[in-house]
C-alpha cells in the first residue's frame, strides 16, 4: 500500500516507530533447550512370563521315595547336590529301596518352571528423525514357580527353590526406529541389550552371568507434540552358569521371558512455558520478541497449528445437544 513502510527489527529496543507498521523478529529457544528437546523420557509397567529351564549334561538324577530329587556327577553317584538353581549345596547320596536313577549319558534330563514378572521400567532416549538411541533401567518382581522334570515326570518329583520370589534388576542400552506411521499411530521396533542383577538369593561367587537381549515391537499413539502412550510386546533371551563345587562342571540356566509393557513417553518441550499467568493463548506465541509455548494447552492434546484445539467441539454440538438441529 502506498505510503506504508514495513520493516523488521532484531529487538524491541530498536523499534523507535509505532509497532503497527513494524514487526520484531522472534527469538526462539537457546541451544540448550534445543538439545534437550531431542530427549524423551519413558516409564512403563506390565506383565512378564519367564521360563526357567536347565539341562543336566554330565549329571544324573536320584529320586528316592518320599524325598526331593538330587543330582550327582555321572561318574560318582554317591556325591549328591541339592539347591542347584541359585547356589549349589553338597550332600551325600544314599540310594534307598525303590529309588529311581537316570543318567545324562543315556537320556536328556533337566527341569523347568514357569515364573511371572511385574516390571517397572524407565528409559531415556534421543530421537533423530525416525531413529532413536538411549538406555534404561528396570526392576522386576519375579515370583518363582515349581520346577518340574522335563522327562520321567511319573518317576521324578518336583521341587521348589528356597525362596519364593526375588527382584531382578536390569540396566541396558537401547536402539530402534519407527518403521511405519498411520496418522498419529507409530510402529516402532527396538532392541535392549545389557546386564542384570539376580539379587541376594543367588550365590554371585558361583554364578557367571551373560548379557540379555530383548527384542520388541511397540505401537505408539501420539497424544500431543510431547506425550505418547504405547504398548510393547517383547521377547527376551538371557542365561547364567552355576558352577558346581568340587568339580570343573557347571549348569547352564536359561530364563527367557515374554513381556507386555504399557506406558507413556514425554519429550522435553523446546520452548519455555508462557510466563504470563493471564495468557490464554493455545498456540506457540510471542510476547515482545520472545517466543513461548502455551500455558493452557494440556500435554495430552494434539495442538492444531491454527487455533490450538483445546475445545475442538462447541458446547452446542456436545452430548445431548448434538441431536438437536438448532440447539440455540
Amino acid at each position: 500500500m502506498p505510503g506504508i513502510v514495513f520493516a523488521q527489527y532484531e529487538s524491541e529496543q530498536d523499534a523507535t516507530i509505532p509497532l503497527e507498521n513494524f514487526y520484531i523478529k522472534r527469538q526462539g529457544s537457546g541451544l540448550f533447550r534445543k538439545i534437550l528437546s531431542k530427549v524423551t523420557l519413558g516409564l512403563s509397567t506390565g506383565y512378564g512370563s519367564t521360563t526357567f529351564k536347565h539341562e543336566l549334561d554330565g549329571f544324573g538324577i536320584l529320586q528316592n521315595p518320599d524325598s526331593l530329587p538330587k543330582i550327582f556327577q555321572s561318574a560318582s553317584p554317591t556325591a549328591g547336590y541339592s539347591n542347584w538353581v541359585n547356589r549349589s549345596t553338597t550332600s551325600g547320596n544314599t540310594t534307598q529301596p525303590g529309588a529311581f536313577l537316570v543318567n545324562s549319558d543315556t537320556s536328556t534330563i533337566g527341569f523347568k518352571s514357569k515364573a511371572f514378572n511385574i516390571p517397572v521400567k524407565a528409559t531415556l532416549h534421543v530421537e533423530f528423525d525416525k531413529y532413536r538411541i538411549g538406555g534404561g533401567y528396570s526392576i522386576e518382581y519375579t515370583g518363582m514357580g515349581t520346577y518340574k522334570p522335563t522327562r520321567y515326570g511319573d518317576q521324578i518329583g518336583q521341587f521348589s527353590t528356597d525362596f519364593s520370589s526375588f527382584f531382578l534388576q536390569k540396566y541396558f542400552g537401547m536402539i530402534g526406529g519407527t518403521v511405519y506411521r498411520y496418522y498419529e499411530y507409530l510402529l516402532v521396533v527396538d532392541a535392549n541389550v545389557g546386564g542384570y542383577n539376580l539379587g541376594s538369593n543367588y550365590d554371585k561367587s558361583a554364578i557367571k552371568k551373560g548379557i540379555f537381549l530383548n527384542l520388541g515391537v511397540a505401537v505408539e499413539r501420539e497424544m500431543s507434540e510431547y506425550f505418547r502412550l504405547f504398548i510393547r510386546p517383547s521377547y527376551e533371551f538371557k542365561s547364567y552358569k552355576l558352577n558346581i563345587p568340587e568339580t570343573s562342571q557347571s549348569i547352564t540356566h536359561k530364563f527367557n521371558a515374554f513381556y507386555i509393557n504399557v506406558g507413556a513417553t514425554y519429550r522435553f518441550p523446546e520452548l519455555r512455558r508462557c510466563f504470563l499467568k493471564s495468557c490464554k493463548a493455545q498456540l506457540n506465541h510471542a510476547h515482545g520478541n520472545k517466543e513461548y509455548r502455551s500455558r493452557v494447552h494440556p500435554i495430552y492434546k494434539k495442538q492444531n497449528p491454527h487455533y490450538g484445539e483445546n475445545h475442538p467441539n462447541l458446547v452446542k454440538y456436545r452430548g445431548k445437544n448434538k441431536k438437536k438441529l438448532n440447539p440455540y
